[in-house]
């Protein structure tokens, strides 16, 4: 069925930073700038915002009185920090498995990107990717043709690592490229985040995961319920903090406002930035660019 456009989220809404509670700031300000390559943009005494340049990626926040979520509570899957070139993913990725080989996890080739994988050191997921050009991309049906095949991370390192990326491996831009949740159940999320918040299916994995997006991209959000099936309304803990949707303008978000509110989701609205949590008390906040 085909839906109007005051029903889905604009063609060029995109991700914002990824706000992570933390146990140890110091720590995980650490990880982030010297393994995984990002800029320490503003610091204060509970938080941090790392990024490149102006642009921020993951938002540090100090919470030391929390405990660690559950193993099979929902939360964060993995955040996904798209990089400009394969040069600048492969001096990341160079990066983390020099300073913290132990984080490593895996790595894949999707067809719409490649992919590598670690879990910081509380736990949180990340992904490290490059988009292949959209016109290698495949569609067939309005569902696009991802798969998980083996990459090989050495031979990646030695096909793309270069000496100046190892002496300094910020090169170019970056930015949260997706956010992938753990959730209870697919229904919900498809419920919450197609019919309600906008996002239009890319994929799905029987009724294990669902993949979404805005403007034909692979995905923007992913939710699973690999670890997590069955899981209720998180607890406050550590780990994800809260999810930034960007839209283009202030009609944008209005329109979002109005079709939350018609659902009948509680909304908090100061003007500039739209928020509510989904059905797993995972925290949304969609703000104009």
């Amino acid at each position: 069925m085909t839906r109007s456009a005051d029903d889905v989220l604009a063609p060029d809404t995109g991700m914002g930073a990824v706000t992570v509670r933390v146990g140890d700031l110091d720590a995980m300000i650490d990880y982030y700038r010297d393994a995984v390559t990002l800029q320490l943009i503003s610091q204060a005494t509970d938080s941090a915002v790392l990024g490149r340049g102006s642009t921020p990626i993951v938002i540090l926040q100090h919470a030391p009185q929390l405990t660690a979520p559950e193993p099979r509570a929902a939360g964060l899957f993995h955040a996904a920090i798209l990089f400009e070139t394969q040069a600048a993913l492969a001096a990341a990725v160079y990066s983390v498995t020099t300073k913290h080989p132990g984080t490593f996890i895996g790595s894949a080739d999707h067809l719409v990107s490649e992919a590598f994988y670690f879990t910081d050191p509380e736990g949180n997921g990340i992904e490290l990717y490059w988009d292949r050009s959209r016109t290698a991309w495949s569609w067939a049906h309005g569902t696009i043709t991802m798969a998980t095949l083996y990459l090989d991370p050495n031979a990646y390192l030695r096909q793309h690592l270069t000496e100046g990326g190892i002496a300094d491996p910020i090169i170019g831009g970056a930015a949260v490229g997706h956010v992938h949740l753990s959730v209870g159940d697919i229904a919900s999320a498809r419920d919450f985040y197609v019919d309600k918040l906008g996002f239009e299916t890319t994929m799905e994995i029987g009724g294990s995961a669902l993949f979404v997006s805005a403007g034909g991209y692979h995905h923007h959000m992913a939710m699973n319920t690999w670890n997590s099936s069955g899981a209720g309304r998180r607890r406050l803990t550590l780990g994800l903090g809260e999810v930034d949707i960007v839209v283009p303008g202030t009609d944008d978000l209005g329109a979002l406002g109005e079709r939350m509110r018609h659902y009948g989701v509680e909304t908090r609205d100061d003007g500039r930035m739209l928020s509510f949590d989904d059905p797993w008390a995972n925290r949304v906040v969609v703000r104009t660019a």
